[in-house]
């Protein structure tokens, strides 16, 4: 099996186990989020080794050259050894937290002002740096010409980062953030196609910002917003998607909820209430944002009703609970 070196200790690769998999399970701890490949917050570099390629690929090929690496997805066919990646890497802005609202008992509204230009589109994500290391991302609600960059937290129990953001950090105090990442944003260059948008929880927080843009844009396509939660109070900005929907005659918003508790909105899970609205998606655009397993599921089914496996687009997170 592969060894990894790391501040001179060595740790034996088990079968099919990404490094960040073999570190972590001995004890070390590397910054990490989506465990997917994606917010790059993993990224190491390897001084001795070859990593695969797979575990390179997002990166600029200056990083590449230079042997950085992505750990979560790294699984080593060679002995590697491994130093964490420097801040040249991934460089950070800081931004000043300007506004804080909760939007319900454990949604929190956070939006940020980036004190040098920081460029992004509506429904990417950035990285949130807190001073002891731990990284989360997040994906970017609003439009660059809002003048903040917007966040929907949701409360984790015993999450160490949405702790922090609900409870301990204040207006005026300032953090460290790196991106934009991701792919998952309005496209304008086929104003008329129709787009079907698909969110669990905060999941919304990239429709809400890719819904704007693409309405911003004058699209002319149908628009179609499914929002759903286990319970009502996990749905927010209920009042303001019914506002923008009667402003927008190619707008419409449902709102879905799966368990019992359900005040009159759709029953049952929000992708399976769209598809069953919508079983044919020839020529969509299919956005899909929130838990892994819907989106993973979804993406399946969106392409078997009809839709390119090039107009779905999605980032995929795993929630940490640490």
């Amino acid at each position: 099996m592969p060894k990894i070196t790391y501040s001179e200790q060595s740790y034996e690769c088990r079968l099919d186990e990404s490094v960040l998999e073999c570190l972590t399970r001995h004890g070390v701890e590397l910054s990490y989020s989506c465990r997917a490949g994606v917010c790059q917050s993993c990224m190491c570099r390897a001084t001795n080794g070859t990593p695969p390629a797979d575990a390179q690929k997002g990166l600029k090929p200056q990083l590449q050259q230079q042997g950085y690496f992505l750990a979560c997805v790294c699984i080593p066919s060679e002995d590697l050894t491994v130093t964490p990646a420097d801040d040249s890497a991934m460089p950070h802005v800081t931004a000043t937290l300007i506004d804080k609202t909760a939007l319900k008992p454990r949604v929190m509204r956070l939006r940020l002002k980036p004190e040098a230009d920081f460029d992004f589109r509506a429904g990417q994500f950035i990285n949130l740096h807190r001073d002891d290391g731990l990284i989360r991302s997040y994906s970017i609600a609003s439009l660059p010409q809002d003048g903040y960059i917007e966040l929907h937290v949701e409360h984790i129990e015993g999450g160490k980062m949405s702790s922090w953001l609900h409870d301990d950090i204040a207006i005026g105090d300032r953090i460290d953030i790196d991106g934009p990442h991701g792919e998952c944003f309005y496209i304008d260059t086929a104003p008329e196609q129709n787009l079907m948008l698909i969110g669990t929880g905060t999941g919304l927080a990239p429709l809400w910002g890719i819904i704007r843009d693409a309405l911003a844009n004058k699209h002319q396509g149908e628009i179609r917003l499914f929002h759903g939660s286990h319970s009502n109070e996990k749905l927010y900005l209920i009042d303001e998607l019914q506002q923008l929907a009667e402003e927008h005659s190619n707008f419409s918003y449902t709102p879905c909820v799966s368990g019992p508790e359900n005040e009159g909105h759709s029953a049952g899970r929000a992708n399976d209430v769209a598809l069953s609205q919508f079983p044919k998606l020839d020529g969509w655009r299919v956005y899909l944002c929130g838990h892994p397993d819907m989106v993973n599921g979804t993406k399946k089914k969106a392409f078997l009703a009809g839709t390119s496996f090039n107009d779905i687009h999605a980032d995929p997170f795993t929630f940490s609970k640490h």
